[in-house]
């Protein structure tokens, strides 16, 4: 497997953690970490792999880092890429924008051309909309470290396992 260029953004550390988390299933040497307020979207241009983390705010926004960064996309060519997303967000107090960021992500991706891999299934969630939906499954890994953090070490290890033979 290439090296994976993982970028997420973070406003409390959440996403960083997860991020960590990662990183870590995919093991040392395979992965470059990117905190996005440290670099810009032609930084993705590198990798072939791609994996994007971001966490939805208020009623369905970017973070704020990712605000920034996501306009650079419109310069990068993904064509070719593979990327997978993973979000955060809080399907209790939110459930009718759960994990929209994430949502935004995978349509630009795709605007700029890249293959969206790492759907996660929807079962053991409760919320009633969100823009990260495709058919029954989120187009990555929901993360709700608000409600369920106790079983995001399990979904994280799962969601690598399963994205890893996808990964060119």
């Amino acid at each position: 497997m290439k090296t994976v260029g993982l970028f997420f953004g973070s406003e409390t550390g959440n996403t960083e953690n997860a991020a960590s988390m990662i990183a870590a299933e995919l093991g040392d040497g395979n992965v470059e970490v990117y905190n996005i307020a440290d670099c810009d979207a032609s930084s993705l241009a590198s990798y072939d792999n791609i994996i994007l983390g971001c966490s939805t705010w208020g009623f369905g926004e970017l973070q704020s880092d990712w605000e920034n960064f996501l306009p650079g996309f419109d310069s990068v060519d993904l064509t070719g890429k593979t990327v997978a997303l993973f979000g955060l967000g809080d399907q209790v107090n939110y459930a009718d924008v759960f994990l929209d960021a994430m949502g935004t992500i995978c349509e630009k991706v795709r605007e700029r051309g890249g293959s969206v891999i790492g759907a996660w299934p929807t079962d053991g969630y409760e919320f009633t909309g969100s823009t990260a939906l495709e058919g029954s499954n989120f187009v990555g890994l929901a993360i709700d470290t608000d409600n369920q953090d106790d079983m995001t070490p399990g979904r994280v290890s799962e969601w690598v396992s399963m994205i890893s033979g996808q990964l060119q």
